[in-house]
């Protein structure tokens, strides 16, 4: 019998190891994707709507986030009680003058009252779009998926809403088979887009900030469909904003003061945050302050309970810092600087608007500098309204909330002597007459 050579046994061992090796790689690759924690007790639909569905395979997360309908308490300068800011602050009558804001303007509640809320304002008529139910319910992105965002928003607010019985849920931020966060809202996947972004590159850490800027963003309603725009082709800063209105020519009403052609701001806490913030800069995410980690027992998992961090500053501040009592005392003086500076503006953009309407009632006044100053009451209330209409009395950001409002009352400031310089000169016309 021939003897097998040891180089022969070798190759016939490797050969096999090799086999071996890539039969049991094959196996695992065959093998379904592992499910992180428990394994689902029901199947979700992509666009499931009800949150209590989501809530029977996340239960931790789905009762917190109920807890969204009672977190009412107020802080100093924000909260979720339905309050009228129009009685905290009567200069807002006159700032919004011949617009819906004048007559109602009250506090947002948790994202729980997030239907309820928007179809108890004052604000809604016969005419709003259905456009304004796109920040407010779960059924959007199922509505968005069979209608398309065009259609959806072109339909009235008043037959939208038979189709919408959902307040803001779990399918708005998450993708129900894998609960990654995602874009559902079709105006921030554009945005994204013409900026040469793609948000399923985003980190996991920078979509835990992401997915608020579904909602929580400076947006307008573009042409006669009223399509949701998100205004940031130009960028996110509030002078690209500004420039980008300009250039469309984008007005939502026109001053009852002034006359000037105006911008109501939303709330673009994205924004403001997002632009080098300090914050942001450390790698921060609106759900580390927002949505704490909490445990129930050994389980751990972000808070849905959504709310101030102020009203949980043990675990939303002390994670990073070691003296809470310090970073809450540091956020009432931020929020006290930010809030007594924005009055001062405030005060300065009515003398401006009091100013041009003065100077509109003259004969032979000059209406280039008129037009100039209206121009200028828009730009002044524009960058204003961007720290007024933002959530955080100016926190999110306080470096660049102070810079927007210095800028806005310099402007009003430049908008009021071009009123009385109008005046002055009309004036000068009528003493001339014979």
């Amino acid at each position: 019998m021939k003897k097998i050579s040891p180089v022969t046994i070798m190759s016939v061992t490797i050969g096999i190891l090799v086999i071996a090796v890539m039969g049991l790689l094959w196996f695992i690759k065959s093998q379904p994707d592992p499910i992180r924690g428990i394994p689902p007790l029901t199947d979700i639909s992509p666009t499931e709507p009800d949150s209590a569905i989501w809530g029977v395979n996340f239960p931790n997360q789905y009762s917190t986030f109920l807890l969204t309908a009672e977190n009412n308490t107020r802080t100093a300068f924000g909260g979720s009680e339905p309050i009228q800011k129009l009685d905290i602050d009567p200069r807002l009558v006159t700032l919004f003058s011949n617009m819906a804001f004048s007559k109602d303007y009250k506090e947002d509640r948790g994202h729980m009252h997030s239907v309820t809320d928007v179809e108890e304002t004052l604000r809604i008529t016969d005419t709003t779009p259905g456009t304004c139910y796109s920040c407010k319910s779960a059924n959007n992105v199922e509505l968005w998926k069979e209608m398309g965002a065009a259609k959806y928003a072109s339909t009235p607010f008043n037959v939208l809403k038979k189709q919408i019985n959902e307040p803001i849920g779990c399918v708005n931020c998450h993708d129900s088979a894998t609960m990654r966060l995602v874009v559902t809202n079709p105006a921030l996947e554009e945005a994204l887009k013409v900026q040469g972004k793609d948000w399923r590159t985003f980190t996991r850490q920078e979509m835990r900030s992401l997915v608020c800027a579904n909602c929580h963003v400076e947006y307008y309603f573009a042409g006669e469909e009223k399509l949701l725009v998100f205004p940031w082709a130009k960028g996110t800063k509030i002078e690209n904003i500004s420039e980008f209105y300009q250039e469309i020519e984008f007005s939502d009403w026109k001053h009852g003061e002034s006359g000037a052609a105006m911008i109501k701001m939303q709330h673009p806490d994205y924004e403001l945050f997002t632009a080098d913030s300090t914050h942001y800069k450390a790698g921060v995410a609106c759900a580390d302050c927002h949505m704490p980690y909490t445990k129930d027992g050994a389980a751990k998992f972000s808070s849905h309970n959504m709310r101030s961090p102020l009203l949980n500053p043990e675990a939303s501040c002390g994670t990073c810092h070691s003296s809470v009592s310090y970073v809450t005392e540091r956020v009432s003086i931020i929020q006290q600087q930010v809030w007594d500076t924005m009055v001062i503006t405030e005060d300065a953009i009515i003398e401006a608007a009091k100013a041009i309407k003065i100077s509109a009632t003259l004969t032979g006044v000059n209406q280039d500098l008129l037009e100039e100053a209206r121009q200028l009451h828009r730009e002044a209330q524009l960058r204003w309204d961007f720290i007024a209409a933002e959530n955080s009395m100016g926190f999110h950001n306080p470096s660049e909330a102070l810079r927007i409002l210095a800028s806005a009352t310099d402007i009003a400031r430049q908008a009021q002597i071009k009123a009385i310089t109008a005046s002055v000169q009309g004036l000068d016309v009528q003493t001339r007459k014979p």
